[in-house]
């Protein structure tokens, strides 16, 4: 329960972090591929998953509604893992936003991965 929460609030920072990078013009990041970023987070509706998966894990540990949200994420993650391994010199600085990332969702889907 309290890594699906911690996940949670990790996807949400991940949003709000690749929104305020967007919009500010700067000159470590590509402006046209955190856009990108910021299109494919909107796609697979990170926001929405984070409340989801914060709300059925507020009290309870709900296991087989979180594994389907955090396997939806992941199909996500993986494709903007993707992006930023092909686009790596104008993205370095979501690496580490995207390991802490998978590294929680393994441990919610131990043996399922």
């Amino acid at each position: 329960m309290k890594v699906a929460n911690l996940l949670a609030d990790n996807i949400k920072e991940f949003v709000e972090y690749v929104y305020k990078s967007q919009n500010k013009e700067s000159f470590l990041l590509n402006a046209d591929k955190m856009y990108q970023i910021k299109l494919l987070a909107e796609e697979f509706k990170f926001q929405i998953t984070a409340e989801e998966l914060h709300r059925i894990n507020q009290f309870t540990w709900n296991e087989k509604y979180t594994h389907l949200l955090v396997n939806d994420f992941k199909k996500g993650i993986d494709v903007i893992d993707e992006y930023v391994v092909r686009n790596y010199d104008d993205l370095f600085i979501l690496g580490g936003r995207l390991y802490t990332l998978n590294n929680l969702i393994k441990l919610l889907l131990k043996g399922e991965i």
